[in-house]
């Protein structure tokens, strides 16, 4: 199929949250609700029977039960504007609605309600009896906020961070080429094959690999353990010194045209390499966003496939292109089930099917899979330093499901759950490692 390049409009240069003493115009928030109501139908917004089940599904919640934590509760900040614009009843007795009007002060219950009492993990959406999409709703009010500059500030510098140098921690294109280079070494020294290579911006492979920024600084044996286990395989690949970060916090703040020219980057990259998929290391909101919201946010199919790396290590292994020994990962071992990846992207049994094929005892936590609670992580919160006490205390729920396992090493097939994953083993002394899939099949191989 043909591709045709997406042309973004210019970016508002304006100065972002807490910048700039000006007061931005609602219109903005008051278009985003318009937009939504025509998309997601005013069902889901007015449907609400205020049960409370959706209560005891919340991390949140269950770490500090408030009514302002209740899912529900942060959903009514956002519809009761939309009862009272969007419906008949609330027309004709909008004079009897409290709090009905959309102000500043509105703006900004809403903006703490979705960004720092939620992280969008969508569980409490699963288990609502007369099935309203809540987790949608919440996007709606971070839509809203970033329309009208209301997105925190952490999160607001890493999205412009991503805009202005193609990656959410501002690494340098020299910067990646050094830490390529040492780990290419690494790996020769480790494999003991001098022909190995990290390749960088070749093109004609079969596939593009993004990464985690957070691979280059802080993490980088999960990218070794990538190559090696690329080159285990005999695959055909290449990083991108331009375009190769999988993360897309534009998505997060729900600032759509952010999240749009950074999908439209990673694509039309592709496209120049002449790549024939692109292959999405482990991350959870990565996989989301560019596996099932890009295509509707640029507006066309794309010109080439997108897998998880997690999708491809499972095919390597079950087509006998890797051999890998389970004994070489004798602890017990344990797997966190990132929200993006498995409860909203549909990535659950490839993992299950890689560890039980390299580690030596794997367990389980309860619940799983889809089911699972979110980590405490997501949703942006690791850039939003204003909201961590919440963060670190909604993951006390976590942390109890994975002592209950027993577990030495938790796998976790996304970076921001590692991220909060090494917090809380710290904060609840879990005494646990966590380790990214990848780095398991790795230290698997059978060379």
């Amino acid at each position: 199929m043909s591709y045709k390049p997406v042309k973004m409009k210019k970016r508002n240069p304006d100065p972002g949250p807490g910048r700039s003493g000006d007061s931005p115009s609602l219109t903005g928030a008051e278009d985003v609700v318009a937009r939504a109501i025509q998309g997601l139908g005013i069902m889901h917004a007015t449907a609400c029977m205020h049960c409370g089940f959706c209560a005891d599904t919340c991390h949140i919640y269950l770490a500090e039960p408030k009514l302002e934590n209740i899912p529900a509760q942060k959903f009514s900040e956002i519809t009761r504007y939309i009862r009272r614009r969007h419906t008949l009843s609330g027309r004709l007795f909008s004079r009897f609605v409290k709090n009905g009007e959309l102000t500043q002060d509105v703006l900004r219950k809403i903006s703490d309600a979705v960004y720092g009492r939620c992280t969008a993990c969508g569980r409490c959406t699963l288990q609502c009896p007369v099935g309203i999409d809540l987790r949608e709703i919440i996007r709606i009010g971070r839509k809203m906020c970033a329309a009208v500059r209301q997105v925190p500030e952490g999160l607001q510098r890493t999205v412009d961070n991503q805009i202005q140098t193609g990656n959410q921690m501002a690494i340098p294109r020299e910067e990646i080429l050094s830490t390529l280079d040492w780990l290419a070494e690494d790996l020769k020294m480790e494999m003991k094959d001098p022909s190995i290579e990290i390749p960088i911006d070749q093109p004609g492979k079969d596939f593009l690999y993004l990464i985690n920024p957070r691979e280059i600084k802080f993490f980088p044996l999960s990218l070794l353990s990538a190559a090696g286990v690329f080159h285990a395989a005999g695959a055909s690949w290449t990083l991108s010194s331009r375009w190769f970060d999988v993360t897309n916090y534009g998505f997060y703040a729900g600032d759509t045209p952010a999240a749009t020219e950074l999908t439209r980057r990673v694509i039309e990259e592709a496209v120049s390499l002449n790549v024939k998929e692109i292959i999405l290391s482990e991350c959870g909101h990565g996989y989301r966003s560019f596996r099932w919201e890009g295509p509707h946010w640029i507006g066309q199919e794309y010109p080439v496939s997108i897998r998880s790396v997690i999708e491809l290590l499972d095919e390597f292994i079950r087509a006998g292109r890797i051999r890998v020994d389970p004994t070489m990962n004798p602890e017990r071992t344990t797997l966190h089930d990132p929200c993006n990846l498995v409860r909203l992207g549909g990535i659950v049994d490839p993992q299950r099917r890689i560890l039980r094929r390299t580690v030596g005892d794997f367990v389980e936590m309860t619940p799983n899979r889809e089911n699972n609670f979110c980590c405490g992580g997501g949703g942006g919160m690791l850039s939003m330093s204003e909201f961590g006490d919440v963060r670190v205390a909604s993951g006390k729920i976590k942390a109890d499901q994975i002592r209950a396992t027993g577990a030495k090493i938790v796998a976790t097939p996304c970076h921001n759950c590692a991220d909060q994953l090494i917090e809380l083993s710290k904060k609840y002394k879990l005494g646990v490692e966590i380790q990214a899939v990848v780095e398991l099949v790795y230290n698997a191989l059978i060379r």
